[in-house]
């Protein structure tokens, strides 16, 4: 029987924290951080305990990239969410994946022996996320006797939730790159989100090989700048770039089977010369939303049916 691991924090905790967040948008990573102290920082310590026993053998080295590696993957796997007739589902897989990406912050802190749930790791993951220089303003920040900025915001609910999705996916590192890209560049990676998304609202499971890899690539961002944080040095061992994970090669094979199916749909219509009051585009609509539908709606309960 396979012993099955709790690396990422339940659904539920997703849904409150996007509930608290969206009270005062403009305090996203301080509300993150405290959340993240009071839910997740009393079961970071006994995680990584439960890891040593099951390895006694890893010395830390090993042990971080454990915890690296689990966390990445489990963050990865949220971008099962963001697709197609999903894409209103985006602020909760958000919160998911940052919930995860700082649990396993927390993780590769108790593994150095700090203590999860200091109040100290609050301004530490403030400081790490980019949001502040220093811990003693992220302290500052996190107090709640002192001021709040940014909490109000007299833009309108839109405007401040669309605001709130730019920030969580900074904070995921999906949109903050590790350099400043040429103009070509630039332009290459506005098209292929153009395309990703027109294509995504037939075949929505697109998305997820195209999330896998920002994801990726952020959460390994995050953990290298901890673990330099809490040891000083990154890990020899640590992983550059982007490589074959099985996650994300599930995603695609998933992604191109989502785009295999609305095509041989379409491709029977063709066959069969189907129409619809002497027409055929009323055909090809009823196909390609009831194929996205399909498509994503399995996933989706394919994805519910794993975490239950």
């Amino acid at each position: 029987m396979r012993k099955r691991t709790r690396a990422a924090p339940a659904a539920g905790l997703a849904g409150s924290l996007l509930k608290e967040v969206l009270a005062e948008p403009g305090r996203l990573p301080e509300s993150l951080a405290s959340f993240a102290l009071r839910h997740l920082g009393p079961g970071a310590g006994p995680s990584v305990a439960r890891l040593r026993e099951a390895h006694p053998e890893a010395d830390a080295v090993a042990l971080r990239t454990l915890v690296v590696s689990r966390g990445r993957r489990a963050v990865t796997t949220e971008g099962a969410f963001v697709g197609g007739p999903f894409l209103l589902l985006i602020p909760l897989a958000f919160c998911g994946a940052l919930l995860t990406q700082v649990r396993t912050v927390l993780e590769i802190a108790a593994v150095e022996g700090r203590d999860s749930t200091d109040p100290e790791r609050g301004a530490e993951l403030l400081v790490l996320q980019g949001v502040y220089r220093d811990t003693e303003t992220a302290r500052a920040a996190l107090d709640p006797a002192g001021t709040r900025p940014g909490s109000g915001d007299d833009r309108g609910r839109v405007a401040a939730f669309l605001d709130l999705i730019v920030r969580m996916a900074k904070l995921l590192g999906l949109v903050t790159p590790d350099y400043a890209p040429g103009r070509w560049v630039r332009i290459g990676r506005w098209a292929l989100l153009g395309a990703v998304f027109l294509v995504g609202l037939v075949a929505p499971l697109v998305w997820l090989p195209y999330m896998a890899v920002g994801y990726y690539r952020g959460t390994t961002r995050m953990t290298d700048r901890a673990t330099v944080f809490y040891v000083g040095s990154p890990d020899p061992r640590s992983s550059r770039g982007v490589r074959l994970d099985p996650v994300m090669a599930r995603a695609g094979l998933k992604a191109v089977g989502s785009v295999v199916l609305p095509a041989v749909a379409l491709l029977l219509v063709v066959v069969t010369d189907t129409r619809i009051a002497g027409g055929r585009w009323p055909v090809v609509a009823i196909v390609l939303t009831s194929g996205c539908l399909v498509s994503g709606g399995w996933w989706l309960w394919r994805h519910y049916r794993r975490r239950s």
